[in-house]
């Protein structure tokens, strides 16, 4: 058995997206079915659909940014009925047994995360095929409650954009009296802005683009620093405890170093790959400073962003699009316009 779904999908590197019908694996004991309300739109849609990092098999459909209700459950789920308000980010399934596993950190599966698409489903060896679609099929272990009072749509980029910026805030401590740098206003920097107010972080918007000061204040920026100004860099030397890096392509690190205080760590969030040009170790060596990586967060880790966020009302910034404008959507965020995510409505997926 297998359930009929209509989605959109790449077909190769260079072609739009079009309509695509395939199938969803029948339910499992332990799995849950959902129909598709809304999917966030993440710049990695766009690296996968155009193979950008060399591993994408088609036809692909993406979207790991998904909000829905259960339509039906297996008979050994536990945890949610029918109506259910759910999501599902990144992952669908993981080994769920190693060290990393066993500490709540499925993403980094010892053999690897199953990712929500492009991926290969550990059990039957059948395709994943992500969001951009009518419903989808996932382990109750991967799905998540979606508290209620929360905007659905707005909710939607918290399975990517919200928890791959919560999981660095959780992990170096960030509370009340913490001082934060966000690099980048974008998907990832407008929600580790909201997210590191929220826990009582005093936070700063470095920025390359003048003109971000009035909206990186409401969404919780203290601060908003030009890194192209050598005084107003200056004027942050030492400061931060946690630097949260969103850029999503090469840049140089070595002007945010100084900024750190002893101890401080610059976590990279956005960008995949060599960094250019070298990175001086000095400031790091004689200040105790760290550069580091964090790729989203596990299972229980999400579930926590998104209670934090139903208790304090944090959403994404969106702008809600039709599905048959994705490829339009695609090319204005290459061009960095929009503000701060999209999310389609799956609604007009037959429309």
């Amino acid at each position: 058995m297998s359930i009929d779904v209509l989605g959109y999908a790449a077909h190769s590197p260079t072609a739009d997206l079009q309509p695509y019908r395939f199938e969803r694996r029948d339910a499992r004991a332990d799995d849950v079915v959902i129909e598709i309300l809304y999917c966030g739109v993440c710049h990695s849609d766009i690296h996968n659909a155009r193979n950008d990092w060399g591993r994408s098999v088609y036809p692909m459909v993406p979207g790991h940014e998904i909000i829905g209700r259960v339509l039906s459950v297996g008979r050994a789920v536990t945890r949610f009925k029918a109506g259910d308000r759910v999501g599902v980010g990144c992952m669908v399934d993981a080994c769920q047994h190693c060290e990393p596993c066993l500490r709540g950190l499925e993403q980094y599966c010892a053999e690897g995360a199953t990712y929500t698409y492009n991926g290969i489903d550990r059990h039957d060896n059948r395709p994943t095929h992500g969001g951009y679609s009518e419903k989808i099929v996932v382990s109750e272990r991967f799905v998540l409650k979606i508290p209620d009072g929360l905007d659905l749509a707005g909710a939607a980029p918290l399975l990517c954009a919200g928890i791959t910026t919560w999981s660095p805030l959780r992990h170096w401590q960030v509370g009340l009296g913490s001082r934060v740098g966000v690099v980048g206003l974008g998907g990832l920097g407008h929600m580790a802005l909201k997210l590191a107010k929220a826990l009582g972080a005093e936070v700063t918007l470095l920025t390359r683009s003048p003109g971000k000061e009035q909206d990186a204040r409401r969404l919780g920026a203290d601060r908003v620093v030009l890194s192209s100004d050598a005084g107003q860099m200056a004027a942050v030397g030492g400061h931060f405890d946690l630097i949260i890096d969103t850029v999503p392509y090469v840049h140089d690190l070595n002007p945010y170093v100084p900024t750190l205080g002893i101890g401080g760590t610059l976590v990279l969030v956005g960008y995949l790959g060599p960094l250019d040009p070298f990175l001086n170790s000095a400031p790091l060596v004689m200040g105790r400073k760290s550069i580091a990586g964090s790729l989203i967060g596990g299972i229980a880790e999400t579930q926590e962003l998104l209670d934090f966020c139903g208790r304090h009302g944090i959403t994404s910034d969106i702008e809600l699009i039709r599905m048959r404008d994705i490829n339009a959507a695609y090319g204005r965020m290459l061009e960095s316009d929009v503000k701060y995510r999209f999310v389609i409505d799956m609604g007009s997926l037959k429309v």
